[in-house]
């Protein structure tokens, strides 16, 4: 996976959701959440330990999250997401940044629709939504993740005659795309910001074994 960018796609395939366009996206999700209990369950029995059930590094225990969104009152599902994981992982998230907090910097979030197919009557039958976001980390005037960018992609069928529930599934759609984000966000903070604090005591290690 590059380290400037990555575009992730939920699903491997169009093909799948034109052979089973009767499914709804509560049906999905539901066989999902499904799927990874019991995942979860089965690792748990064989001694497994996920990454969410690990302390977090030092540096991601006390941290300020500061939103570059021109333009927005409502804070995105994004920045709600991921303040909710740092919180479950024990994490303080602090209104301001202040004296050894780390800085989490989301930015360039931006959503778009792109048409995948058209009927006969030259309206779309099929959309795709792109969901990408810019993020950095910084402790103490240093960099500790980033700057990188995620992206993740989802397709969908549009019935013409259910405009009203597919707008609410959209939206849904929508911010649960930004929860995924933030869940990959925080696998790439914790997995870099681990890798730094090894770097750094091996670093503050290696004068003391030259002395020997």
């Amino acid at each position: 996976m590059s380290s400037d960018s990555s575009e992730i796609s939920l699903f491997a395939s169009r093909s799948w959701f034109r052979a089973n366009s009767s499914t709804s996206w509560s049906d999905v999700v539901s066989l999902r959440l499904a799927a990874c209990c019991l995942a979860a369950l089965l690792l748990s029995g064989c001694g497994f330990r996920l990454a969410g059930t690990r302390p977090l590094p030092e540096t991601l225990r006390d941290v300020y999250i500061e939103v570059i969104t021109p333009y927005q009152v409502v804070p995105p599902p994004l920045e709600s997401s991921l303040r909710s994981i740092l919180q479950r992982r024990g994490a303080t998230v602090r209104g301001s940044a202040g004296a050894g907090t780390t800085i989490i910097r989301l930015s360039d979030l931006n959503e778009r629709r792109e048409v995948l197919s058209i009927g006969i009557d030259g309206k779309a039958l099929e959309y795709r939504l792109v969901t990408s976001v810019r993020y950095a980390a910084y402790a103490g005037g240093r960099v500790l993740a980033g700057p990188d960018e995620l992206r993740l992609t989802r397709d969908y069928s549009f019935q013409p005659a259910q405009v009203l529930a597919k707008e609410a599934e959209e939206a849904r759609l929508r911010e649960f795309i930004q929860t995924q984000l933030a869940e990959l966000m925080m696998l790439r903070l914790e997995t870099q910001a681990s890798h730094r604090e090894e770097g750094a005591a091996l670093a503050a290690d290696a004068p003391a074994d030259a002395a020997h």
